[in-house]
């Protein structure tokens, strides 16, 4: 099981990525493509990539628009994990755009 982080390595964390915030005892963001294949497209590649990492998003998706919440739960909290799939997922975003 990976370990929560501290306050302060999720402030750390979020500093770089862009558009993600802290809630709670989790991180969201909203992305917004330009149309529902793009935003398909973007959600398939995220899945394959959580399924590889074993951690899987909590996620909503209507029409472009795709919203994420990541958080641990066995860990009660942020970790390392909901960190390196956020910026994954920042990364496939910024490629799809």
């Amino acid at each position: 099981m990976a370990d929560r982080l501290t306050d302060a390595k999720i402030d750390k964390a979020l500093e770089g990525l862009g558009g993600w915030t802290r809630v709670g005892d989790a991180i969201e963001r909203s992305f917004e493509f330009a149309d529902f294949v793009t935003a398909f497209g973007f959600m398939a590649s995220c899945a394959l990539v959580a399924e590889s990492m074993n951690h899987h998003p909590e996620w909503r998706n209507v029409y472009n628009n795709v919203d994420v919440t990541l958080s641990t739960h066995d860990a009660g909290g942020i970790t390392q994990l909901d960190i390196d799939l956020a910026t994954r997922m920042s990364e496939f975003a910024d490629r799809a755009r």
